[in-house]
């Protein structure tokens, strides 16, 4: 059963996966020690971490041993039990994105864990909270993270680590793909290309709690009944060639109102064919140029949205988390875990996140989930 988000907070993200950039800071930043903290006993000086040196393949992966960060005013340190994995992050590494962080750098904005140490000015926070990050000063493919105390956001009780590794990047980019970007109203039929992955299943979500009619597209019989699980009221096949004519038919031939488009390259010229009058699409994603008949939005007033996290105003940040805190807590959002890897394996997590047919969020684990 799919419970409801209270509409008062749900409207408040009414005011772009995708990653932002994590903040990769001077080295000197993330370790010069604080001038006071509050801390648990046991800090370690050393740590596990993910390191990048050049820009590659996902061998340039590697795992070393570097100093922990210790946390300035108003930053948290969070001892992570498992870290999230996004597409966008093996685009920074390959060093095709359109932000590259200096070298050698610590990838990965989302995980989840406990706040190990806090920095001076920081009162939202004490070591032992549960949390998830989203975002991150130091990044979060590592045994520790270093955050901002807005980067860090309460981890309700009913949800694992594991399912908090999954919630950063992917719900903040549905939210604001949805709601945000494209306007998504109650009553309108929105279309959830990839509804099994990580972004899919959020979108799906986010979206049947806000009162969409919600339609979504996987590759397997296994994605589907997952985006059908996760609230789809009608799922296609999106390997078939006529599914784009299922979809439309299933509209009765009005059309959908809202697209959120994860691989444009691939389906954008098609989108706009589908489109209602005054539709939109939402370009989440996309891995080459791509070709469209511009008289397939003129002959709808339809708009072409795209969006990049990193863009997100910190007003729009704030809105977002409120409202998925409640939705986290109140049990409407769950988010759902497929692959799981060591943190040491996180090359084969690279090569994994970019095959087709993505179910649920791939996750890290590291040695304090143990």
């Amino acid at each position: 059963m799919i419970g409801i988000i209270p509409l008062s907070l749900m409207a408040s993200g009414q005011t772009e996966p995708q990653q932002t950039t994590q903040g990769q800071t001077k080295e000197s930043q993330a370790t010069t020690p604080a001038k006071e903290t509050k801390m648990r006993p046991a800090q370690e000086q050393s740590m596990k971490a993910i390191r990048v040196h050049k820009f590659g393949g996902p061998e340039v992966l590697r795992l070393e041993e570097v100093p922990t960060p210790q946390p300035g005013p108003g930053q948290v340190l969070v001892r992570m039990h498992a870290v999230g994995v996004n597409p966008v992050e093996t685009y920074i590494r390959a060093g095709t994105y359109a932000y590259k962080p200096t070298l050698p750098y610590t990838p990965g904005n989302d995980g989840a864990g406990v706040v190990e140490q806090v920095g001076t000015d920081v009162n939202e926070f004490k070591p032992g909270d549960r949390v998830y990050t989203a975002r991150s000063v130091s990044g979060t493919y590592a045994e520790f993270a270093l955050c901002t105390t807005e980067q860090v956001h309460p981890l309700p009780a009913n949800i694992s680590f594991a399912q908090g590794a999954a919630i950063g990047t992917p719900y903040a980019t549905a939210y604001r793909g949805l709601f945000q970007r494209g306007d998504a109203k109650p009553g309108e039929t929105v279309l959830v290309h990839g509804a099994s992955g990580g972004v899919g299943t959020a979108a799906v979500q986010l979206a049947r709690a806000r009162g969409l009619r919600v339609f979504g597209t996987a590759g397997s019989d296994e994605g589907r009944k997952l985006a059908r699980e996760q609230g789809a009221h009608e799922v296609f096949d999106h390997r078939a060639p006529d599914h784009f004519e299922q979809i439309m038919k299933a509209t009765g031939g009005r059309g959908v109102d809202v697209i959120v488009e994860m691989l444009a390259n691939v389906n954008l010229g098609r989108d706009l064919t589908i489109l209602a009058k005054r539709g939109r699409v939402v370009i989440i994603g996309s891995r080459g140029r791509v070709e469209i008949d511009p008289r397939d939005a003129m002959q709808r007033d339809a708009d072409v949205r795209g969006m990049a996290i990193p863009n997100t105003p910190p007003a729009d940040w704030a809105s977002i988390h409120a409202a998925l805190d409640v939705g986290l807590e109140n049990g409407t959002l769950h988010p759902v875990v497929g692959k799981e890897f060591p943190l040491a394996e996180a090359a084969q997590a690279h090569r994994a996140v970019m095959e087709p047919g993505a179910f649920g969020k791939i996750v890290l684990r590291t040695e304090a989930d143990k």
